[in-house]
């Protein structure tokens, strides 16, 4: 079997559990990363998980905003928990888990959204944003014989011109600004990091694992962007099996608006 790890913004772990005892049981990833769980650690759902045989789980949580978790089938060494911007913000934690003979550091990212307005200068939050990017140039894709690195979550920026459903009219929403895409993939290349996904989907097709709440009949407009990624470092990339974008939960009852990413290497 490969080794497979698996990204998704949860939005409220504790509202969406069936989801992803559902997702685990379906598809049963040996890790997987969730983001804006809105969870204080201290009434995070363990039981359910470990009952499904996620006994490994890393945790940095916060009552009603952000929040990363990270559950394994295989045992997890915790590396960090980063205050990105010293905001006191639960948005990134970073664990070891061992797989095909390597120790691959595994990111758990929850980037800042960054508010409506893409102007630094009259939005704190974007400027927030803008930093938090700039601050993971600091996050390089180490490895080395024995070592790898995966850098999954959710994003908040949708880098491609087809990563949206119209590059053109949204060149100026936060998310697709030339600031924000360019910030971002500058820091990918910066750091060595392979942008899974496209790798194994062509650029020139269209890609999304966001559609809005506020568009009811979602799947028939079709109006998503691409928020949530996985990168790895250059080896790992070269093991990869293929990446799946789990569309069919946006559907879901009571979904997250976002949808699972998964990633398969052929490794054990």
């Amino acid at each position: 079997m490969p080794f497979t790890v698996a990204t998704w913004n949860i939005n409220s772990v504790r509202l969406r559990m069936p989801l992803v005892e559902h997702f685990l049981q379906e598809f049963q990833p040996d890790v997987l990363c969730l983001q804006e769980t809105k969870c204080p650690d201290d009434v995070f759902p363990f039981k359910p998980l470990r009952k499904l045989g996620y006994e490994h789980i890393q945790i940095s949580g916060q009552k009603g905003y952000h929040g990363v978790a990270t559950i394994s089938r295989r045992p997890l060494e915790l590396v960090e928990k980063r205050d990105f911007c010293t905001k006191g913000d639960c948005r990134h934690l970073s664990a070891n888990v061992e797989a095909g003979g390597r120790k691959i550091l595994v990111h758990n990212f929850y980037v800042p959204a960054g508010g409506d307005e893409p102007d630094p200068e009259i939005n704190p939050k974007f400027r927030h944003k803008l930093d938090f990017v700039a601050e993971m140039h600091s996050v390089p894709a180490t490895e080395g014989p024995a070592a790898a690195s995966i850098l999954v979550g959710d994003l908040n920026i949708a880098p491609l011109e087809t990563d949206v459903w119209s590059h053109r009219q949204l060149l100026k929403v936060v998310s697709h600004t030339p600031v924000e895409t360019e910030g971002l993939e500058t820091m990918r290349k910066a750091g060595g990091w392979v942008d899974l996904m496209r790798r194994h989907i062509p650029p020139e097709e269209k890609l999304f694992t966001w559609w809005s709440y506020r568009n009811r009949d979602w799947a028939a407009s079709d109006r998503g962007r691409r928020l949530d990624h996985v990168w790895t470092s250059p080896g790992l990339a070269d093991a990869m099996n293929g990446v799946e974008v789990l569309r069919a939960a946006r559907g879901w009852e009571r979904p997250s608006d976002h949808v699972p990413v998964i990633a398969r290497f052929d490794i054990d």
